[in-house]
Parts: C-alpha cells; structure tokens; sequence
C-alpha cells in the first residue's frame, strides 16, 4: 500500500485535479493522501481550491492537510501568526503579493487554515512543510548532513518527508556514529560522547501548482520504503511519468 504526498498547490485548481487523477490511475494502492502545506496561494482559485480539498468527491481518499508557508503568511495578515507582522512576505514578494493573498483567503477559509496541524507523524516518518524548526526552512540536497540528522532527530524520525523547497529528492544518511565534546570557557573538558547514528532519509516532495503545466509529488510505499516520484503534465501538454530519482548519501 502507498502514500501520495502533496505540497505546494499554491491554489493551483487544475494542477491539483490532474494528480487527483493520477492518483485515481494507481487504483486502490494507495491507501493515504497527504497534503504538506501550502494549500492557498495569492491566486484567485484559492478560495475553489479549498473547497475541493476539504469536499472529496465519491470515491476519493479523504486528504490529510498541514500547515503551509502560505498559510502562515495568511494567518500573520489577519493577525493570528506567531509573528505580528508579514515582514518575510513583504521582503520576498512585496506589497502586490500581499493584497493579493489577503482578497483571494476568506475570513472563514483563515480559521479553517488556525486549525490544521504543524505536521503529521505516521509509523517512523515524518510529513511536514518546511522542517522540525520552521515552516519556513528549505532543506535540500545542498543542506549539510548534520542539518539534517538534527532536523530528523527532534522527532526521532527515520524518513522526514518535506515540501517547502518545491523539489524532488531523496537524501539519504547512512550509518555511522558523531563523537561529540564540550569545551568550556576555562578549558575545561568533558568526556567524548559517541552517538550511533542508523540510516535515514529525507524526501522532498515536489511541487504540484508552482509550475504551470508540470506537477510533481510523491509516492511513498512504508511497507517496502520505496519512494516514486511522478510528473504530471496538464493543459496543452498532457501526460504523466515517473521522474529519475535524485539522491545523495552521507
């Protein structure tokens, strides 16, 4: 049986009803829909893409939706973030994007987006948008292997399952041990400390909406570990496929 992993419709209506449909083609194998975040996006369909999401149709699974980087830029408009105001937004894609994401997310759809969960935790793995520290932080293939066994080790996670990059990869962490030890100010030292480390993996997910015309995610079969990645495309270009994967080991 397999998950299908989704992050980054960004309000995308029919880039999400063609991996829907592709999710159809795998038949009953896949047993869970996951959605990390990112659901809204400063898009006019947003309000018609929640709607969908929250409104499966007859024979479609039921998704499971955490919160997004665009859902916290949402909440910190209306004043319900963790911070009081939208400085990250406004630096990285100005005043228009604002307006833009305040008029396209209702006053209703802001207090169903209050009540989705940071992240899920299924068996030994981890989904979640950004990381264990932030929504907002990107890991990639470029973060560095300590970054990411501390990112896998806040939740004693295995296999951590992310879409806040928008790419597709699979980072894989072999075994092997980290000796750590403390220096104080007065020279003093403690005694090394050996921590086994046993094989873990980060995935990033793909993006569905951010590409116009090319939608990625993932599917994840946790009985065997495998991870796929497919592209689906939509509109003039119609058509689906399973990509290369991308993976690096440490």
């Amino acid at each position: 049986m397999k998950w299908a992993i989704l992050s980054g419709i960004e309000g995308n209506l029919a880039a999400y009803e063609a991996v829907i449909a592709d999710i159809k083609r795998q038949g009953s194998s896949v047993e869970a829909l996951y959605i990390l975040g990112d659901v809204v996006g400063p898009t006019k369909e947003s309000e018609q893409l929640v709607e969908r999401v929250r409104n499966p149709r007859h024979g479609e699974l039921e998704p499971l939706v955490c919160k997004g980087w665009w859902e916290e830029q949402c909440l910190i408009l209306h004043g319900l973030g963790a911070t009081g105001e939208p400085t990250e937004l406004m630096a990285k894609y100005g005043v228009q994007t604002a307006k833009l994401l305040w008029d396209s997310v209702s006053r209703q759809t802001v207090q169903w987006l209050r009540n989705l969960d940071f992240g899920f935790f299924e068996l030994d793995c981890l989904l979640i948008h950004g990381s264990t520290v932030s929504v907002s932080e990107e890991l990639t293939l470029l973060t560095s292997p300590i970054q990411m066994l501390d990112r896998l080790s806040r939740m004693q996670a295995n296999n951590l399952f992310c879409g806040r990059s928008g790419l597709t990869f699979q980072y894989q962490l072999q075994a092997g041990s980290i000796t750590t030890q403390l220096t104080t100010l007065d020279s003093q030292t403690s005694p090394p400390t050996i921590i086994n480390i046993t094989p873990r993996q980060v995935i990033g997910v793909g993006n569905v909406g951010r590409t116009l015309g090319e939608a990625s995610y993932t599917l994840y079969n946790p009985n065997r570990n495998e991870v796929e990645f497919r592209t689906v495309r939509y509109g003039k270009k119609m058509g689906f496929g399973v990509n290369k994967t991308k993976a690096i080991s440490n």
